[in-house]
């Protein structure tokens, strides 16, 4: 095996380290399944403490699923101000003032948002649209 610089070294032990853990811990679970009695009960599907029952499943509200998606899109803020802020000063020396700018737009865009979501009554929990 030829050599490999100290980088790749680390990266191949990490590698090897998850796909051991994830055998190890396939095969015991295989091995300890195979352990315990099945039962009726142990083979029904568990959700959230109700019961399955047959039949078409009941409808879900759309402001479920329209408040994750906007918890996702503020959430998503984190991933672009992290960055900003690790090179801000940097940036400011060897720019300027443009990068708080280019903040100041970035989070009048998403008070906006936020304002035309509160307005539409998206973040209304009451059951009125």
């Amino acid at each position: 095996m030829e050599y490999i610089p100290g980088s790749y070294a680390s990266l191949l032990i990490h590698i090897v380290v998850c796909v051991g853990f994830a055998l190890t811990t396939w095969i015991g679970s295989l091995l300890l399944g195979r352990i315990g009695k099945r039962t009726g009960v142990k083979d029904v599907p568990y959700e959230c403490g109700m019961l399955p029952q047959p039949g078409p499943q009941p409808r879900f509200s759309v402001k479920f699923y329209l408040v994750a998606m906007l918890f996702i899109l503020f959430d998503i803020e984190i991933v672009f101000l992290y960055p900003w802020s690790v090179v801000y000063r940097e940036y400011l020396q060897q720019f300027g003032i443009g990068i708080l700018w280019t903040l100041l737009t970035f989070t009048v865009i998403l008070f906006v948002g936020y304002l035309y979501a509160i307005k539409k009554g998206a973040l209304d929990w009451s059951g009125r649209s």
